[in-house]
């Protein structure tokens, strides 16, 4: 077997799922905030262009998809980001599988195998960012996101040597699972870096469109390309997906746009490597692009529950409005294993520690004493488990 494998880590559920093992909690319904996985109801219109289109099971899809998918993406990404040309949908976009799979497999025909070969990724991070890297032949180099930058990384601080080492730099804004956004000052630095280093920029995107201010949506590094000038993109991709967008985790859907020359060789890696949406799920897909009004609901329900949620949480907790995602990255009064742990135990609620989804650099777990909050249950279960927390609080302040 292939030895990278001895590299990977356990993924941050299964270590939940050993935390909580031994424990049986209290004669309570259960609440999870552990897992990003959305619960509104997904839009009745793309469940009826799906069973519209399920004849589609008869077909074997092409890798690239039928050109309608494409370019209704292209279309949502001129309107989205206000790109100031066409967006090619033969050349700049491929539909895939979720961001997921797309961010594993981008990687693994990206990186040049060489032995000082560098994936940087924020640190805490999605944990397939490390497990890419690894499997590519290349080794993650983790930069610590903390409160003081405002959890975006501090780009100044890293050396030469190991920009010129970096293959593929990963950005995820908003972020996952500090709910930060990068800003378009940062994102244009990363692009001139890029140009000075030669390196990639992949922008995992796939929380742009959970915000709070409609008047003000996180800036993509497509857009900021386009405002600089460069309308090939070079050196930039993004990754988006309706999972978060439209609530359809279980479609598994997605694309990656940008730079031509590196998605025509991405298109031949997926060739082989068998990945191809089921048609009638890019029929669905494209009755998700092109509606916008679904999506305004689920930015209306996420407000509500932000600020119910944290109205509760304020006494007890320091907590605040993040500026983007459905994610609360929360300080714990104690050790955040223990207090998830702790929290099962006496309140059968779940969320995740902030270690599992960090690594240790320079003696420092920028997630340690942190924990993720998913608020994607509905309104009523996020505002029980709100009222939950804060009891455990209280109880832990006395």
């Amino acid at each position: 077997m292939n030895p990278a494998l001895n590299q990977l880590q356990p993924y941050p559920f299964e270590k939940l799922a050993a935390l909580k093992a031994s424990i049986r909690p209290v004669d309570l319904p259960h609440i999870a905030f552990s897992i990003g996985e959305p619960k509104h109801d997904s839009p009745e219109h793309v469940i009826k262009a799906l069973t519209d289109n399920i004849a589609g099971l008869a077909k074997y899809p092409t890798t690239k998809g039928i050109p309608e998918l494409s370019e209704s993406i292209a279309y949502w990404c001129e309107k989205r980001f206000s790109l100031k040309q066409k967006l090619d949908p033969k050349a700049c976009v491929i539909p895939v599988n979720g961001t997921r799979e797309a961010i594993f497999s981008f990687v693994q025909a990206a990186i040049t195998r060489k032995d000082d070969a560098l994936v940087l990724c924020p640190n805490p991070f999605y944990q397939i960012y490390e497990g890419a890297a690894y499997l590519a032949g290349a080794q993650p180099y983790y930069l610590n996101c903390d409160s003081t930058n405002n959890f975006i990384p501090d780009y100044d601080a890293i050396s030469t040597e190991i920009w010129q080492r970096c293959q593929i730099l990963f950005i995820c804004s908003p972020s996952n699972p500090t709910g930060a956004v990068t800003d378009k000052a940062t994102l244009q630095k990363l692009i001139n870096l890029a140009d000075l280093h030669d390196f990639i920029i992949v922008s995992d995107e796939c929380y742009s469109e959970i915000y709070f201010d409609e008047a003000t949506p996180p800036v993509g590094l497509l857009e900021v390309c386009a405002d600089m000038g460069r309308s090939d993109y070079e050196r930039c991709v993004v990754m988006h997906s309706l999972s978060k967008r439209s609530n359809l985790p279980g479609m598994r859907s997605g694309f990656v746009a940008g730079d031509a020359k590196l998605l025509k060789p991405f298109l031949s890696y997926r060739t082989y490597h068998g990945s191809a949406m089921p048609i009638q799920h890019q029929h669905a897909s494209i009755a998700a692009w092109s509606d916008e009004a679904h999506v305004l609901q689920n930015r209306d329900a996420y407000r509500e529950k932000f600020a119910s949620v944290i109205e509760i949480l304020k006494p007890v907790l320091d907590v605040s409005q993040p500026d983007a995602s459905f994610y609360l990255w929360v300080k714990t009064p104690i050790d955040d294993e223990i207090f998830a742990q702790n929290l099962f135990a006496q309140q059968n609620l779940t969320l995740l520690p902030g270690s599992y989804v960090s690594r240790e650099i320079d003696g420092v777990i920028p997630g340690k004493n942190y924990v993720r909050m998913a608020l994607v249950a509905t309104l009523e279960e996020c505002v029980e488990g709100a009222k939950r927390i804060r009891d455990y609080v209280e109880s832990i302040n006395g």
